[in-house]
């Protein structure tokens, strides 16, 4: 159940200045759907685009590094890529939190010295993700690095091809200050609980949201105490303190199995292992999910963290159950009368009993289905490759 002092954020999202994003991703419709999901906070996103934090400078500052569109909540953040050689080919992508637009500024100064950052929401650069966290520091040590969606193949800390197997051997004596990861919507939290390397850091969950629909804003979150200051939400990261994560099944993620998606082929680790991690169909070798790399660096210990939610979108739902397309009209008409009834998404995924619902007159097969979603015992068939897994009644 939510509670009324709990701040649901969602830090890692992007803007329409970031490539494969929705050209109507902006504040406006980031604030407006936000709200209707029931999500308490986002970040910016994409700080570094000259162009989007020229608009972010027109947010209402509190003075304490909440900036507010209305009476709606954000922080500064944004992503970074980092492509660099270091004996290999390595690339990681790590999301910032900043405590000012100030501070975001010079961040962007540093930047400029090393390459171009007008081209794209999540500019690349050729730095060593060392040399970056020590860089950052150096600016501001409030501004938190957040090795991102750390399972994925391509741009993961831990991915099959990133040649990292712990934080620090990506950051050096720099992982020191590294506090979190984000498990991505590949993994989830008990999958982080298996690897030593991650015991004592913070597992956090955001949405890395490409379009503000509210199946993809706040599909993933985390579930801060509530606040009105950067520093004290910052505190609650470093120490650990906040009170949980918002997941999707991670066999609903991209990458969660091995594959490969132009041979329609995927396969769970014990079979990557029994075919060599060969494709039976193009005899090269497979994409390796996240399941598999967890299984390969996890071992087994006590420990155990945080509570966290396993719940897909509700357009997920009833796009499944009405057999429809999320964007449909079907779907949105039916979507539509429970956010009138109830207020927000969260409200109805986690919090509304059946018996409300039924005094609203819905479907009763509808509504066991939700209630059997927020039991997170709805079956997903795992997604692969680039891939998203599907969601099976």
């Amino acid at each position: 159940m939510i509670k009324k002092d709990w701040m649901i954020s969602d830090l890692h999202i992007h803007s329409k200045y970031s490539r494969a994003c929705s050209k109507n991703l902006d504040i406006l419709n980031l604030a407006k759907w936000a709200k209707v999901k029931g999500i308490n906070l986002l970040g910016t996103g994409d700080f570094s685009h000259p162009v989007w934090i020229e608009e972010l400078k027109k947010l209402k500052s509190n003075g304490k590094g909440f900036y507010y569109h209305g009476d709606f909540p954000f922080i500064i953040t944004g992503e970074i890529s980092l492509i660099y050689t270091q004996e290999r080919g390595r690339r990681i992508h790590v999301v910032l939190l900043i405590p000012s637009i100030e501070v975001a500024e010079e961040i962007n100064s540093y930047l400029d010295t090393k390459g171009r950052r007008d081209y794209d929401g999540r500019p690349i650069f050729k730095i060593s993700a060392s040399e970056f966290a020590r860089e950052v520091k150096m600016i501001s040590e409030d501004i938190e690095v957040i090795p991102a969606h750390i399972w994925t193949p391509h741009f993961g800390m831990l991915g099959s091809k990133s040649g990292f197997d712990s934080i620090e051997e990506c950051f050096g004596e720099e992982a020191k200050k590294v506090f979190a990861i984000e498990t991505g919507i590949s993994s989830d939290p008990a999958m982080n609980w298996k690897v030593k390397c991650l015991e004592g850091k913070s597992i956090v969950s955001f949405s890395d949201a490409h379009s503000f629909w509210p199946w993809r804003l706040g599909r993933e979150a985390t579930i801060f105490k509530k606040c009105d200051s950067y520093k004290e939400l910052i505190s609650q990261i470093r120490k650990n303190d906040f009170i949980g994560t918002i997941e999707v099944d991670p066999a609903y993620g991209k990458y969660h199995f091995d594959g490969h998606r132009n041979c329609d082929f995927s396969c769970s680790p014990k079979e990557t292992i029994k075919l060599k991690g060969i494709c039976p169909k193009c005899h090269k070798p497979l994409i390796v999910g996240v399941d598999s790399r967890v299984e390969e660096l996890g071992v087994k210990n006590d420990f155990l963290g945080k509570k966290y939610f396993t719940i897909l979108p509700l357009h997920e739902i009833l796009s499944l159950y009405l057999k429809r397309g999320m964007n449909t009209k079907t779907v949105w008409r039916v979507y539509d009368k429970f956010i009138l009834e109830f207020k927000n998404e969260f409200n109805v995924l986690l919090n509304v009993s059946e018996k409300e619902f039924l005094e609203k007159d819905f479907d009763k097969e509808l509504i066991k289905l939700i209630i059997k979603n927020r039991e997170g015992k709805i079956k997903v068939d795992p997604g692969y490759d680039g891939e998203y897994g599907v969601a099976k009644i």
